[in-house]
């Protein structure tokens, strides 16, 4: 792709995220989310495979659509309200549209659909773009209409999200097919969470998308993109190839890890909540993930490619480990400490 217009659409996709995000008018929010579709767009499908662009077709179907969702939602709460503001979203069955119409662009179950597919159609850099910074918009409309949400369908969203997250994930053989279950399953905490406590579920987010960038940036740079691949990668980059086992360790929500900060708190806020089972129900769907977490941990760092494999053994490579990656690896393996500050926000 020509530099000059990757810069464009890069710009383009930072400055949708932020009229979205700092918009108080429900029309300037759809504004900066149809500016970053169609930012992505290009991005998704400058490889010009027929399976980048199915995967772009999908995507801006999808989004459409769910855009479509939320104009639609807005309008009519404004028809019966008079309000535009995106805090004064009172009517009910906009709050339902808003739900459906936010879970569609976020990828939450039954909605997750599109998802995968158009990550596995994706080059690693823009799935990266697609898992976290396309997540944020609609994640901060989520935050900002809290209240007004109905807790019974997102927490049976949210379940559902964490269960079929940790199910799909378990049969994937495709590194960005296991990532984009894993955000799915993410999503659940974040949804389950976010009527109780909006900022634990900007942290959650926040978290996942730091170990996430962390993953992608480290397998771009051993260029692995399935298990297969992944059993070779030990032998290019030996350290890296560990830290990433530690960061895969920690996105499944391990202690010490940075990933199990996340898991404590929203745990302890749903009992906090008198929703204990609800609390059990996704900590037990949890280990769905955690199993295909150890999986990719155990490929990367114990299991080497049997003699006759269909691939050449690839040998240390001259490829450097930027500072970048370095610094994300170690953050998402490290940052548990920082609990006592992040419990303090009231």
């Amino acid at each position: 792709m020509n530099p000059q217009a990757k810069l464009i659409f890069s710009l383009s996709l930072l400055l949708g995220t932020t009229i979205t995000i700092s918009s108080n008018h429900w029309v300037m929010a759809w504004t900066g989310l149809e500016i970053n579709t169609l930012a992505i767009l290009p991005l998704i499908s400058k490889s010009h495979h027929p399976r980048a662009i199915e995967a772009s077709t999908k995507y801006f179907l999808i989004q459409a659509t769910a855009s479509t969702l939320l104009l639609f939602s807005s309008m009519l709460n404004a028809w019966f309200t008079g309000q535009w503001d995106i805090t004064q979203l009172t009517h009910p069955l906009s709050c339902m549209l808003l739900t459906v119409a936010i879970s569609m662009k976020l990828g939450l179950v039954p909605f997750h659909f599109w998802f995968p597919e158009v990550l596995q159609g994706s080059s690693l850099m823009t799935s990266l773009l697609l898992a976290t910074v396309m997540k944020f918009p609609p994640t901060i409309l989520l935050f900002l209409t809290s209240p007004s949400l109905n807790p019974t369908l997102l927490s049976t969203m949210a379940i559902a999200s964490a269960a079929l997250g940790g199910w799909m994930g378990l049969n994937q053989t495709q590194i960005r097919k296991i990532m984009a279950f894993s955000s799915i399953s993410h999503l659940g905490w974040m949804a389950i969470i976010l009527i109780y406590s909006p900022k634990l579920t900007l942290i959650t987010f926040y978290l996942y998308s730091l170990t996430t960038a962390a993953i992608f940036f480290t397998l771009d740079t051993t260029n692995t993109l399935k298990l297969s691949t992944l059993m070779a990668a030990w032998s290019k980059i030996p350290s890296l190839t560990a830290a990433l086992m530690l960061t895969l360790l920690s996105l499944a929500g391990l202690p010490p890890l940075t990933g199990f900060l996340p898991k404590w708190l929203i745990i302890q806020e749903l009992t906090k909540q008198e929703l204990t089972t609800t609390a059990t129900i996704i900590a037990l769907l949890s280990l769905l993930g955690l199993f295909f977490y150890l999986r990719l941990a155990y490929c990367a760092t114990i299991t080497l490619p049997p003699n006759p494999a269909n691939h050449m053994k690839q040998w240390h490579i001259n490829k450097s480990v930027n500072t970048l990656t370095s610094t994300l690896v170690m953050l998402s393996i490290m940052l548990l400490p920082m609990s006592p500050t992040i419990l303090t926000i009231p």
